[in-house]
């Protein structure tokens, strides 16, 4: 049986899609990009304010399914341009810790909805 997370605190899908499913004690998250919840305006001031939004917008998806990034097992980051790695990674490390940082790969893609510089998606565990 699946459960379905949705939260105002992250932006509203713009697909036939939902921010998360929970299967079990599973989750699923859909990628999220930069835009504000609040104002409904991609946030594209620089990279790593882009990569904060970004990780903000997961965080509240983690919180509507009662998680933190401490459940996150798996992150799939998808990057517009592999120039911006060391920026991207240095906001996305920052929501980690070393000793319990999830599984993930970076992959550089042609193009990302709204023309964004980066999209993360996660799966995380309870």
């Amino acid at each position: 049986m699946k459960t379905i997370i949705n939260t105002t605190k992250a932006p509203a899908p713009i697909g036939p899609y939902n921010q998360a499913v929970l299967v079990g004690n599973m989750l699923y998250t859909s990628g999220q990009i930069a835009f504000n919840p609040e104002t409904g305006n991609l946030v594209l001031d620089d990279i790593k304010t882009e990569t904060h939004q970004v990780m903000q917008n997961l965080k509240a998806v983690l919180e509507a399914a009662h998680m933190t990034f401490d459940h996150v097992i798996k992150c799939s980051i998808f990057i517009s341009d592999m120039d911006n790695f060391t920026l991207i990674n240095e906001a996305y490390g920052s929501y980690f810790n070393d000793e319990n940082a999830p599984a993930r790969e970076t992959v550089e893609v042609a193009r990302l909805p709204k023309d964004v510089n980066v999209e993360i998606s996660l799966i995380a565990v309870k």
